[in-house]
């Protein structure tokens, strides 16, 4: 899972699908499986990859400042704790993208966990054909992360501040270890992504 993208004119080469066209189809859907026919078989590559997209996870703009007004964000639905002493969180992305690209340069990122009002602010991040650098952020308000200095969302349901431990590439993804360095949270409910969509969750209460 990478960067959240939405659903647009994919293209990709013969037997594989983009991210793009994988959010666009219906968030019901079960390839192989039309009314009337058996399910598919168990270990089927396809369904495999529909049962992975019912992960649900919460909506991230991951921001980095690369000095000279090179700021740029992405949104990702693919950031995940990985140890509470120390506190590490592990985000994969496209291997070459802009993001990483900046991160390596400085060793430094700031996520914004986003609240449920923030899907304006998802889809901003995920466009490919937003403008680059400083101009990403010209309308959103934000401020500086003390410790990173990258672009702190406003109205955001968390924010974090990031030091990169460790990269490593996995299949088609560079996986990125971060320690995390600074947060706070805020009040509010979550913006989660499931089936390649945009949800949102309003009244959560524990259920064990």
């Amino acid at each position: 899972m990478s960067a959240w993208s939405p659903a647009g004119p994919p293209t990709a080469p013969a037997g594989r699908t983009t991210p793009a066209a994988r959010v666009a189809a219906p968030s019901d859907a079960v390839p192989g499986r039309p009314d009337g026919t058996e399910p598919p078989e168990y270990g089927d590559p396809v369904a495999a990859r529909t049962a992975l997209r019912r992960l649900t996870s919460a909506v991230t703009v991951l921001t980095v400042d690369g000095g000279d007004g090179d700021r740029h964000g992405t949104t990702a639905s693919s950031v995940v704790a990985i140890s509470r002493e120390p506190l590490v969180l592990g985000v994969a992305l496209r291997p070459g993208s802009a993001f990483v690209r900046l991160v390596l340069r400085t060793g430094t990122f700031s996520v914004n966990v986003l609240a449920a009002g923030q899907g304006e602010d998802a889809r901003r991040f995920a466009d490919p054909g937003r403008s680059p650098g400083d101009a990403q952020f010209a309308r959103v308000a934000w401020r500086a992360d003390p410790l990173s200095g990258a672009p702190l969302l406003d109205g955001a349901l968390a924010h974090l501040s990031c030091r990169v431990v460790d990269r490593r590439p996995v299949g088609d993804h560079d996986l990125l270890l971060a320690e995390v360095t600074g947060g706070a949270p805020a009040p509010g409910a979550p913006l989660l992504g499931f089936s390649g969509r945009l949800h949102t969750a309003g009244g959560l209460r524990p259920v064990l």
